[in-house]
């Protein structure tokens, strides 16, 4: 059996269902069971890479490597615990009227799209397929994103559509400009946009054309990474867009991104044999880490708040990237993992919270813990977990970039330093107020399910207190295929 086309195929037909299912309690479950169903494949399909360097199929079309196949489980994975935790929350949206039977079949069907987009991004040999199945999540989530139809909710997925719209153009322009050179050494058919033949003829590239091909790049994929000065569309699509879609887009739209970026970048270090592509995710990186941690002082909206501490997190993953040693890939690897896994776990918390409170503004949301004990710890330890208090993964992770920038440009771990510390002091200081003190009077009781929380959670503790073995042998060979050791 085929797990790449079983991986692909199971949210195809599970979306095409699902927006046809009237049933919106059968349409639920059905939503968890396509995803549970995706998840097994996944599974399957890693782990006929486990032990191999890479594995590939339909004449190159497909192609798993280190980098990718734990981003392919990871995703599946996210993907079917937030199905798990939408039941709930979604139901209580239709019961208040926030959104009606066909809007709820709408969110159902164009979410395993989204997933389908996905999981097509990550197993792809085809940077041109990379760039559409990422215009495909786009479009997906921009019609999630404007679920409610509020005028805010429009504004905020026009303004998504728009600036995102202009990236990925951008992103489009800059792959042009490598097949213009590759085509050169490959010919002018599928060969001259398969990443695996690219890379391995990386050195015979043009170094011109791929320097000019990757600023495009940067700014165009760099847009829906989130980096500023690019980055407007994020909280605003946060903030309006129901909570379920935020937590797929912080948790896995942003990686895909990154993981185009990065390859890309692959492909401009072998052939420029320069730091230049490095140095400009590094700039972007630091950058946006400062703003992003600044912004986080500044905000009133619980959703909005936590979309700026996601750009904080993909800011420390790009400058990662961008320093290019094998620890930094390391740290970088290991951050995407449970940056995504927290981050996911705190958007369900803050779900259940805004509803609890029915408010996003955090002046208005009080007493969590002791109306709600599971809400109230939940937002708490995740606030704790993002923000890097050991023994959470995302302390593991950033220990090691900030050991990897002392290593290879100590001049810079002040200023990341300095940003970790900022948004750390930001998230505190408005999320201590909401879990403590006595309950605000509009609370009310609503049936919420914490089970994805914890579990989410309890993988980043473990993964901050130990690496499990073949997690650690991917990173080491990812790692090392990334900074150019190994294909």
């Amino acid at each position: 059996m085929n797990f790449f086309i079983a991986t692909l195929l199971t949210p195809l037909l599970g979306g095409m269902v699902l927006g046809v299912l009237r049933n919106p309690k059968l349409a639920a479950k059905l939503n968890i069971l396509t995803s549970v169903t995706t998840f097994t494949f996944s599974i399957l399909l890693a782990l006929q890479v486990l032990g191999q360097a890479s594995l590939a199929t339909f004449n190159g079309w497909f192609y798993l490597d280190a980098y990718n196949v734990f981003l392919v489980s990871l995703t599946a994975f996210v993907g079917m615990t937030t199905t798990i935790f939408s039941k709930p929350y979604m139901q209580h949206e239709l019961e208040i009227g926030r959104v009606n039977e066909k809007r709820l079949r709408l969110y159902h069907s164009m979410y395993q799209l989204f997933q389908l987009g996905m999981l097509l991004g990550f197993t792809t040999n085809n940077i041109g397929v990379l760039w559409v199945s990422l215009e495909l999540a786009t479009l997906a989530t921009v019609l999630l994103v404007s679920l409610y139809r509020t005028p805010a909710s429009i504004a905020a997925a026009w303004k998504y559509f728009i600036l995102c719209g202009m990236g990925i153009a951008l992103a489009l322009f800059g792959t042009i400009l490598v097949f213009f050179t590759s085509s050169t050494i490959l010919g002018h058919g599928n060969e001259a946009l398969t990443w695996s033949l690219l890379y391995a003829h990386a050195g015979q590239l043009d170094p011109a054309v791929m320097g000019i091909a990757f600023c495009f790049l940067m700014v165009g994929y760099g847009t829906k990474v989130g980096l500023v000065p690019m980055h407007a569309w994020l909280p605003d699509a946060h903030g309006e867009g129901p909570t379920p879609v935020s937590a797929v887009l912080s948790g896995l739209l942003l990686n895909l991104a990154l993981y185009a970026l990065v390859r890309f970048k692959m492909l401009v270090d072998g052939s420029t044999h320069t730091d230049m592509a490095g140095h400009m995710m590094m700039g972007f990186g630091l950058l946006s880490l400062l703003v992003a941690a600044m912004a986080l002082h500044k905000q009133r909206d619980i959703k909005r708040m936590f979309s700026f501490s996601s750009i904080e997190h993909m800011a420390l993953m790009t400058f990662a990237f961008g320093i290019g040693t094998p620890l930094a890939a390391f740290a970088a690897l290991l951050h995407m993992t449970v940056h995504s896994l927290v981050k996911s776990g705190i958007f369900f918390t803050v779900g259940h919270a805004a509803q609890v409170m029915g408010t996003q503004k955090m002046a208005e949301i009080r007493g969590l813990i002791s109306h709600h004990p599971g809400i109230g710890w939940g937002l708490l330890i995740g606030t704790a977990a993002i923000a890097g208090f050991p023994p959470f993964g995302v302390f593991m992770s950033e220990f090691l970039l900030f050991t990897a920038t002392l290593e290879s440009y100590p001049w810079l771990a002040v200023p990341l330093l300095l940003g970790l510390l900022i948004a750390m002091g930001g998230l505190f200081r408005f999320v201590q107020p909401m879990v403590y003190g006595d309950t605000a009077e509009h609370a009310k009781h609503v049936h919420v399910n914490m089970m994805p929380v914890y579990i989410h959670f309890g993988l980043a503790l473990i993964l901050g207190l130990s690496i499990p073995m073949f997690l650690s042998q991917w990173y080491h060979q990812a790692a090392a295929l990334i900074v150019g050791g190994g294909a």
